[in-house]
């Protein structure tokens, strides 16, 4: 299953606490309504708290990707 964009998911993110770990993400996605496609890019997230939604891009992204 092909993973939805980093745009696509921050439309979901709207109104998380951050930080905020994986879960918590998922939730707040899951809470606005986001498909399988979504939670699932969510879920391949590392384990980790962020801090800002611009982090959690940066880790679609990856570390090497810089532009």
């Amino acid at each position: 299953m092909a993973h939805a964009n980093p745009i696509q998911i921050q439309k979901f993110l709207k109104g998380v606490d951050y930080p905020a770990n994986k879960a918590a993400l998922i939730a707040n996605a899951k809470k606005l309504g986001a498909d399988d496609k979504v939670c699932a890019s969510l879920d391949a997230l590392p384990d980790e708290e962020f801090q800002t939604p611009a982090e959690v891009s940066q880790a679609f992204r990856g570390p090497d990707d810089d532009d």
